[in-house]
């Protein structure tokens, strides 16, 4: 998991660097980067982990449809609650956060990021 928990990292350096007026980022733009950045972190994480569990780089999903599967499928053990927690990360970092760039709130940005980081340490175990 070193190289999802470097995306993360990379993402709360990108923010460190945006200020922060009445608890909300100035400037989105390098927000939306760090949103996309903590999202690839989540698919790094499911990456890593399927390699664990025997996959090749070639058989590794491609698609939000081809992670949605491969978690329903490698991580059934939790009953499908990471694919809900998969599903409000992808709905809260890549849509709202990075494409449509609708999350500023630095309180939301936290917590965000530390569902992230507990999505990324429940799919290592």
């Amino acid at each position: 998991m070193k190289e999802s928990l470097r995306y993360l990292q990379n993402a709360k350096m990108i923010l460190s660097h945006v200020p922060i007026e009445d608890n909300n980022f100035v400037d989105l733009k390098p927000v939306r980067k760090a949103f996309g950045t903590a999202y690839l972190a989540v698919l790094e994480a499911i990456n890593e982990s399927l390699i664990k569990k025997g996959l090749g780089k070639k058989e590794l999903p491609k698609s939000v449809d081809g992670y949605r599967m491969a978690l329903q499928k490698y991580f059934a053990v939790h009953n499908g609650k990471l694919l809900r927690d998969f599903e409000r990360l992808y709905d809260t970092l890549h849509i709202a956060g990075y494409y449509r760039g609708l999350i500023g709130n630095a309180t939301l940005v936290k917590d965000a990021f530390k569902a992230a980081r507990e999505f990324i340490e429940k799919i290592k175990l």
